[in-house]
């Protein structure tokens, strides 16, 4: 039984297999009808208008509170406290409640906020902002400043980005580097994980089911690893090409003909509709600064450390499946393998995003387990060729020696029943 043979009976029994082609169909539609869901729940969100009682024993502050498209603000000082606060209780989000004091500066500590849930962390800030802003003009006119020439003299600046090239850039581009490097990344992660566990459980089903070994009485340990590895790489490919047709068609057909509102953005405010103007002109920026990256180098790099990090990663679930007898027993073994994908992604997030050139994302770049995660968060921000070429030639070399003895692991432990293989014992395997 030659590879190509393993490689299409495993591509074959993937695709077949009812759970997997009712995942590829189901997965993309469960997707988007959540992404419809979020979008009308937002809506529902951003429709909703709360009332607010103010109730304003000093009289300095409630006519600094002004309502909006979400919050209306009422007056609730003309009644007694304890009816306002049964008023505000049973018909209003909440009230704000302003003690008599003496003097403004006391107010820093006493305004109250008084609701019968907890309030959002976003409204208590702007309250205090309110509050803060009362404080400081009264300050500034104790002080003998006039706070209105204060706010007029007040500037807004904006930095213009350029390379030494003499080319412009926006603020706006990082935020698309941020964007395409962490979905990039996450997606590695996310497939190393599914389809190598696919590779294990279909090592396990095998040998639990004796069938292992009719195979490898015609086929080489090796072969029939490598053969589970590719085919179900090349079915993983075919369900991912898949949901991103039927997500992409779903996601234009609902929005372009239904008109029906995906996600956050059914939940813009109507100012933020009315100025389409700048939305557009936004949306510009954020399409030519999205065509100025390198769009090749990052495709072709996704492919090439996603093949690397697959065939590393995925040696490794072939070992530990031929090792152990049931997915029980594999948990004890799957730790090391997750903990550098989560170090990647973790590096990725908190040290590329603030810092793509430092030391730490160029080394953890190189190191073949983040590579694949790490690296490619990096590129969208520009990476020099030999740093690449580095880390890629590192990544397969490093593939190469894990398949070497992920393949003694592999040869012993796909006959061996009954016994929970402690650490000593696969140490002792690399030996035969």
């Amino acid at each position: 039984m030659s590879l190509s043979l393993i490689i299409k009976r495993e591509f074959t029994a993937k695709v077949r297999n009812k759970s997997f082609i009712v995942m590829t169909f189901l997965s993309p539609l469960l997707l988007v009808a959540m992404a419809v869901l979020i979008g009308y729940l937002a809506s529902l969100n951003g429709s909703e208008k709360v009332q607010v009682g103010i109730y304003d024993q000093a009289g300095v502050l409630k006519g600094d509170f002004k309502s909006t498209e979400k919050t209306e603000y009422v007056d609730l000082s003309a009644m007694s406290l304890v009816k306002a606060k049964e008023k505000a209780s049973q018909d209003f989000e909440g009230l704000i409640y302003v003690p008599k004091v003496d003097s403004l500066s006391q107010l820093t500590s006493k305004v109250e906020y008084l609701s019968n849930d907890s309030p959002n962390l976003d409204f208590v800030a702007g309250i205090e902002d309110v509050v803060n802003n009362k404080l400081t003009k009264n300050n500034l006119k104790q002080l003998g400043f006039d706070y209105d020439k204060i706010e007029k003299a007040k500037t807004d600046s904006t930095i213009h980005l350029s390379k030494f090239s003499g080319e412009e850039t926006f603020k706006e581009a990082s935020i698309i580097k941020i964007v395409i490097g962490g979905l990039s990344g996450y997606l590695i992660m996310m497939f190393v994980i599914i389809y190598g566990n696919m590779v294990m459980r279909s090592v396990i089903e095998e040998k639990t089911n004796r069938i292992i070994e009719i195979i490898i009485s015609s086929v080489k340990p090796f072969q029939l690893m490598m053969g589970k590895i590719i085919g179900t790489s090349l079915a993983g490919i075919l369900q991912f090409l898949i949901w991103s047709i039927i997500g992409l068609g779903l996601f234009f057909v609902l929005s372009t003909f239904f008109n029906v509102q995906m996600g956050g953005a059914a939940a813009a405010r109507p100012e933020v509709a009315q100025a389409s103007q700048e939305a557009m002109q936004g949306i510009q920026i954020y399409i030519s600064e999205l065509w100025k990256l390198p769009l090749l180098t990052i495709f072709i790099s996704f492919l090439v450390y996603f093949i690397g990090g697959y065939f590393l990663y995925s040696s490794l679930y072939a070992a530990i499946g031929a090792a152990v007898d049931s997915e029980t027993d594999s948990q004890q073994f799957l730790l090391p393998i997750i903990m550098p994908l989560m170090l990647g992604v973790y590096v990725g997030f908190f040290s590329v995003i603030s810092d793509p050139h430092g030391t730490v994302a160029v080394v953890f770049s190189m190191i073949p387990l983040t590579s694949p995660i790490v690296m490619l968060m990096r590129i969208p921000f520009g990476v020099p060729l030999w740093q690449i070429i580095v880390s890629v030639v590192l990544l397969f070399a490093t593939f190469f020696f894990v398949v070497w003895f992920a393949a003694k692991i592999y040869r012993i432990g796909i006959l061996m029943y009954g016994k929970k293989p402690t650490y000593k014992e696969i140490f002792k395997w690399l030996k035969y």
